[in-house]
């Protein structure tokens, strides 16, 4: 076997040609400084987050505000309580739905890149978020002849469309009887997220009304974004990644 083969396969011997061992990578490990970076990243994407705006506020105040909130300290910001409210009401719940939901693409990113041991591979491999277009193109639809139709079923109506997507994928990839390996699973997904797009455009396309709506949540759909979305995604964000991790 040769050293780039060994590479391809971790689990591969460390044997390599001409008496050289072969190289075996391991997990990666992220170093202290690039979590400190991160978490800088992060405290400066939140104030940045909450302090631009139609009525933009003083960020080292913004800053202030937010610390106020934690146990054990009082500072004063000098925001008024108008601009606070647009910070605890407004701004901060879409802020914090959106860290929520990098987080989330990050781990079902991870995960892909370690199932499929392929830094390439990403959640749109086996159709999952074509099939989760899919299902919100539907839930939307439905909306229309159903207005009791509550915001909950809509990510009900995503997950089980990006299910449908997986259990699809598997069937094909294993049509024929043939070995389920990673390069045919990949070749299936392919197929399939053309397949559901296709019908997703179809759909758009025979009810033009929805398409603003369709595009703005796939697109995040933050905009319009409370606290209570927050409370709705955390159970699942905190439950996800601990069962991923």
């Amino acid at each position: 076997m040769t050293d780039g083969a060994a590479l391809a396969s971790p689990d591969a011997p460390a044997s390599g040609d001409a008496g050289v061992p072969a190289v075996v990578s391991g997990p990666a490990r992220i170093g202290v400084g690039w979590l400190v970076a991160g978490g800088v990243a992060v405290v400066a994407a939140v104030i940045a987050g909450v302090a631009v705006g139609p009525a933009t506020l003083p960020p080292g105040a913004v800053a202030l505000e937010l610390l106020d909130r934690l146990p054990l300290v009082e500072v004063t910001s000098g925001l008024t309580e108008r601009q606070g409210d647009i910070v605890w009401e407004l701004r901060l719940p879409r802020v914090v739905l959106a860290l929520l939901v990098g987080a989330l693409l990050a781990v079902a990113g991870g995960a892909y890149q370690g199932v499929f041991r392929n830094p390439l591979a990403d959640p749109y491999l086996l159709g999952v978020a074509a099939g989760a277009g899919l299902g919100a193109t539907v839930a939307v639809l439905l909306r229309r002849s159903i207005p009791e139709q509550t915001p909950v079923e809509l990510p009900i109506f995503a997950f089980a469309g990006a299910i449908g997507a997986v259990i699809l994928t598997y069937a094909l990839g294993a049509a024929g009887h043939r070995y389920r390996s990673a390069a045919t699973l990949i070749l299936a997904g392919v197929a399939v997220a053309n397949f559901l797009t296709a019908v997703q455009t179809y759909l758009m396309q025979r009810n033009t009304d929805t398409l603003q709506q369709v595009y703005s949540w796939v697109l995040g759909q933050l905009a319009v974004s409370g606290w209570h979305e927050v409370k709705l995604l955390l159970p699942y964000a905190v439950l996800t990644c601990v069962i991923v991790l």
